[in-house]
């Protein structure tokens, strides 16, 4: 037992991913294993989009107690309205419309941080408050209509390679690219370091504001994109889009590992904690069980987790 504790805490990602292999399993054994395969594939697609917007709140996270952004939902339903406005239901504007996400996106994760920086007042309060402003944005931009994406940009979010969602294969390369980001570059050590002491990581020279608003920004703008791509996935933009996102976003990195007190970062378990909480909705969907239900077991599930690593993370203080 002893040797499993200290394997699971050097490599906290394997229990997300050993959660993930245990309600696939419970999933078809109740289903008598019919589906299985098509269970994984579905499970990779939506878990893309949890991956893509995880890793922007784990960037912001790791930065230190109290840093969050819970506008990503909102952030998401409007980069989504103006993707495909901008797209226009012509496959030629593609590229504009994942930029204008883009930049929506990144207006807002720098707005956040100008919110946080300038009022002094906490990252949760100043992005929760943000998230009802762009709301508000984007109940008057949408109008409240479902905005159809181009038919090639849908047909490319639900396409596969040899079984494997064309998507998924894309954030992969980008978790890759992410994690040699964190570990290799300046910005990502930056981050690290701010997460680990403020105070002592602007003493060694690290410039802890720029480092923040870079964070916050890349956050904002991994949310547009999210909202772009989740619109030519489920063909059509929304306001409603990302509701799903503020607690999944949280959610897949805490289960993946990431400590919470900020300083450690943990890339490979946010797939893991992404594709367990895609499975086990679909477990849950698979047994009838209720929405409301379903947000209650997924809260508990949040709440043990933190527990867990508050625990170890005072065991390793």
């Amino acid at each position: 037992m002893t040797r499993l504790s200290d394997l699971l805490s050097e490599r906290p990602w394997a229990l997300s991913f050993a959660g993930a292999g245990l309600v696939w399993l419970a999933a078809i054994a109740f289903t008598g294993g019919y589906g299985a395969g098509g269970m994984i594939t579905s499970a990779l697609a939506l878990a893309t989009f949890m991956v893509i917007v995880g890793v922007g709140q784990m960037f912001v996270i790791t930065l230190g107690p109290g840093n969050v952004d819970l506008s990503l939902p909102a952030n998401i339903g409007l980069a989504s309205a103006v993707a495909m406005t901008v797209m226009n239901n012509d496959d030629s504007l593609v590229a504009l419309g994942l930029a204008a996400a883009a930049g929506t996106g990144l207006a807002i994760g720098l707005a956040n941080y100008l919110l946080i920086r300038s009022l002094r007042i906490p990252p949760i309060i100043a992005t929760l408050s943000a998230s009802f402003i762009i709301q508000s944005i984007a109940i008057a931009y949408g109008r409240g209509l479902q905005i159809k994406p181009p038919d090639g940009f849908a047909d490319f979010t639900n396409a596969q390679l040899f079984g494997l969602p064309v998507l998924a294969l894309g954030a992969i390369l980008f978790t890759v690219i992410a994690a040699i980001v964190l570990e290799r570059t300046l910005y990502g050590r930056g981050v690290l370091a701010t997460g680990q002491n403020m105070n002592a990581a602007h003493l060694a020279g690290v410039k802890v504001e720029r480092v923040r608003a870079v964070t916050y920004a890349l956050c904002g703008l991994l949310g547009g994109l999210t909202g772009a791509l989740l619109a030519g996935y489920f063909r059509g933009a929304s306001n409603d889009l990302g509701n799903e996102y503020l607690l999944a976003s949280i959610a897949v990195v805490v289960i993946g590992g990431t400590s919470v007190a900020g300083g450690r970062a943990n890339l490979p378990g946010i797939w893991g904690a992404s594709l367990f909480l895609v499975l086990l909705l679909t477990m849950l969907n698979t047994f009838g069980v209720s929405p409301g239900m379903r947000l209650v077991l997924t809260g508990l599930i949040i709440v043990a987790v933190i527990t867990l690593a508050g625990g170890r993370d005072r065991t390793r203080g």
